[in-house]
């Protein structure tokens, strides 16, 4: 959140809440009453009379780079929620039934916009509370504390602490330069398209090509088969065998001959290094 962002729209805002009076206990009966019956007057009432529970936990739960003023309207709409399905015949004060839904509306409101790789709630919830750990026991042991540490802090094991931290790294653009103003475009080779190696394979392919068609015919059918040199797939030794009429065995040796008789021409025309 900017300074900008908001001291003028939230100071508006706390101004306009805290005229609003709270709501008593036994008003609180009275209203969740009414409400069961459909009436919007008095849900309004007793949202407006506990928005500044709404503003109390948003403070607690904010954290750059988040705005404030969005997790609180995040958190008025858990209170609309609390304030919908509230029963007061369970003998449970408002405030108390209506934490948990500010909480979960705050909380899944950050998960959705914090992070371009949108994580499970429950997993953004333990890397919070990893986070908070860490921060303060940082500042207890003036270091950073180990994975080990924050397992035995968070009741589980080192492994299962050090996925949940890396499950927080952010992606990084393409384009984003460094410290050094480099981006990751200029420090990896981009392989999509390569002139030179498009040159070299096609000089590779022109060449096969050729040596192949230097031999005799049953030898040509064979090596063409056995290689997928016609854009097929390649053929086992008793497909082939079953092609030009031969055994397994017999292709065998006519694809050993032909390699032999494919590199001494391409050693007799330069063709290898």
């Amino acid at each position: 959140m900017t300074v900008a962002d908001s001291d003028e729209g939230l100071d508006l805002y706390f101004d306009s809440i805290r005229k609003i009076p709270l709501v008593s206990r036994q008003e609180e009966s009275m209203l969740a009453r009414k409400i069961a019956k459909g009436d919007k007057a008095a849900l309004k009432r007793l949202v407006e009379g506990n928005l500044r529970l709404v503003v109390r936990i948003a403070k607690s739960l904010w954290t750059p780079p988040y705005s404030l003023l969005d997790l609180i309207q995040e958190g008025n709409i858990g209170l609309v929620k609390a304030a919908e399905r509230f029963d007061a015949s369970q003998n449970v004060k408002f405030s108390t039934y209506a934490v948990w839904w500010i909480r979960q509306s705050i909380s899944r409101s950050m998960v959705n916009t914090g992070r371009q790789i949108r994580l499970p709630h429950r997993k953004e919830d333990a890397l919070r509370r990893i986070n908070a750990i860490k921060m303060r026991k940082s500042l207890e042991m003036s270091r950073t504390p180990t994975e080990k540490e924050l397992a035995q802090e968070m009741g589980c094991t080192e492994a299962e602490i050090s996925a949940i931290l890396h499950m927080g790294d952010q992606p990084v653009a393409l384009e984003q330069a460094g410290d050094d103003d480099r981006s990751v475009l200029d420090v990896y080779e981009d392989w999509r398209y390569n002139p030179e190696r498009q040159a070299e394979k096609s000089s590779i392919a022109w060449q096969s090509s050729w040596l192949v068609s230097t031999l005799p015919p049953r030898e040509k059918e064979v090596i063409s088969r056995r290689f997928g040199l016609r854009g097929e797939r390649e053929q086992s030794l008793k497909a082939v065998g079953s092609v030009v009429g031969c055994s397994a065995e017999t292709v065998r040796h006519i694809e050993k001959k032909a390699l032999q008789a494919l590199w001494h021409r391409a050693v007799s025309v330069g063709l290898t290094a």
